[in-house]
């Protein structure tokens, strides 16, 4: 007897599977797997405008332009995209991603209402939670320090708050670029609207690099 075809499309998170079973079907059966490219969206928060642009609040696009700039064969730019309210860089499968496509964006809207754009770009791409990576400045890690987590709080920042405010609790990515803590008694909302100093500069560049590495690696 001829074994039946059995044709099944595999998400990327299966990608390293190797032996699939039907327990439905009793005899052996030949599987022609396909696999399913997904789409990843990668978001630096931040605020809009020229005077925001190089402050410690936009570490996060910072992590965007360094992704951008690793796109092949050649660069890529962010454009606007008015249905969302957003910049974004559509990368076909391959120009970043060996198996999935990418989307690196930011918002045109202000920090604390980061959830709206955010959500309406996730429906607009078809994005599930954990292919989201919000990349956002972190007061609680010294600058240079990089960590990334999936879920778990929102340690006050304000933007990671409407985002998942916007995602009903859902977990997504959050990755860490610290700016660490201010100095003396200034407060924290003052600081992260502060420039990054020349210094600082160079370790957050630094920072933005490793940051796109850990964000390459989660993603396989």
């Amino acid at each position: 007897m001829v074994a039946p075809f059995v044709v099944a499309e595999i998400k990327r998170q299966d990608k390293n599977t190797t032996t699939h079973s039907f327990p439905q079907l009793n005899s052996q059966v030949i599987c022609i797997c396909t696999l399913v490219a997904v789409t990843i969206l990668i978001v630096g928060l931040g605020n809009p405008g020229p005077q925001y642009a190089a402050t410690r609040h936009n570490a996060g696009i910072f992590v965007v332009e360094e992704l951008l700039g690793r796109a092949t064969p050649m660069p890529a730019q962010l454009a606007v995209h008015k249905r969302t309210n957003t910049e974004i860089a559509e990368l076909a499968k391959g120009r970043l991603l060996d198996d999935d496509h990418a989307v690196l964006a930011r918002t045109r809207a202000f920090m604390n209402v980061s959830g709206g754009p955010i959500k309406a770009l996730m429906d607009y791409f078809s994005v599930q939670p954990e292919d989201l990576y919000v990349v956002h400045d972190e007061l609680d890690l010294e600058l240079g320090e990089v960590k990334l987590r999936l879920g778990g709080g929102d340690h006050g920042h304000n933007g990671l708050k409407s985002i998942t405010k916007s995602l009903g609790g859902k977990p997504y990515n959050k990755v860490a670029v610290g700016i660490g803590r201010p100095p003396g008694r200034m407060a924290p909302a003052d600081y992260v609207l502060k420039p990054f100093s020349a210094k600082e500069q160079v370790d957050l560049a630094i920072a933005s690099a490793d940051a796109a590495d850990a964000i390459l690696r989660a993603i396989g």
